[in-house]
């Protein structure tokens, strides 16, 4: 996105940062579906389906449920295998045993209905990593939707030429990523300093303890404390220093909720 894309080089510019990194998403491409190929998706944060809509007959609608479908079906066979296995643990008589089959039982019933867990209120039992509450962001292939041929061929041109042949427009690729960052509910913090400034996605909500463990797992353990400043406060003030001269950067604590758009700097001990 433009805007983004100015608030790195403006910040690299403060900084003299030798190096700009942008935030990204990572899409792993899993063809078809299937028990196995589904199961291995219970982790991710998002699903992006593609639908094909250039091949004769071709019905994206109707595949989009049938997927849907192969989606609820995966998750009934993965709260009743769950279920099979509570069951045997809870004739022990543990009382939090006993509850987890009651509410499987409920989500069982649920699924049995025909309705996603996304539909259904409430907190889901730890680690049951359901499919049918992931955000499900869909792409047309074809010429109700996106020609991905022809964006593949644009992705090889000369970023202007590319833009001249879209009348100035967003490329696909941009409008899907941007489609993922809100339905993920992400926003974007950055740390700026002399060797990188890099820009780091972040749920909206997350603390400064997150975005911590976001950039590496080690800054997360010895968190101290985060320096912040919104970045057109640091691009107005020039430099960190002034920055801070001016009353504009502020320490905060590991509680404290990431904006979009805020410059962290964390002490941290090693």
């Amino acid at each position: 996105e433009f805007r983004r894309v100015l608030f790195r080089s403006s910040l690299a510019r403060v900084v003299s940062a030798r190096k700009i990194t942008p935030a990204a998403l990572r899409v792993q491409d899993v063809p078809g579906t299937g028990p196995a190929l589904l199961g291995a998706l219970r982790q991710v944060d998002a699903l992006l389906v593609v639908l094909d809509g250039f091949s004769p007959g071709a019905d994206p609608a109707a595949d989009l449920e049938n997927l849907k479908l192969e989606l609820l079906v995966a998750d009934r066979d993965h709260i009743e295998r769950r279920l099979e296995r509570v069951e045997k643990q809870a004739k022990s008589g543990d009382p939090k045993l006993r509850a987890e089959v009651e509410e499987l039982r409920g989500l069982l019933a649920h699924v049995d209905a025909g309705l996603p867990l996304s539909d259904r209120p409430g907190t889901l039992p730890p680690g049951l990593e359901p499919l049918t509450t992931l955000p499900l962001i869909t792409v047309e292939n074809g010429p109700g939707g996106i020609d991905l041929a022809l964006e593949a061929e644009l992705a090889e041109l000369p970023e202007a030429e590319a833009a001249a042949f879209r009348d100035g427009g967003s490329s696909a690729l941009e409008e899907v990523v941007r489609r993922l960052r809100d339905a993920l509910d992400l926003v974007t913090f950055f740390t700026a300093g002399e060797k990188e400034t890099r820009a780091w996605p972040l749920r909206n909500g997350q603390t400064a303890l997150e975005a911590a463990a976001t950039i590496h797992s080690d800054i997360a353990r010895g968190f101290i404390r985060c320096e912040v400043i919104g970045w057109h406060d640091l691009v107005d003030a020039g430099s960190h220093a002034e920055a801070a001269r001016r009353g504009l950067q502020r320490l905060e604590a590991k509680t404290y909720v990431v904006r979009d758009g805020d410059v962290l700097n964390i002490r941290f001990n090693v």
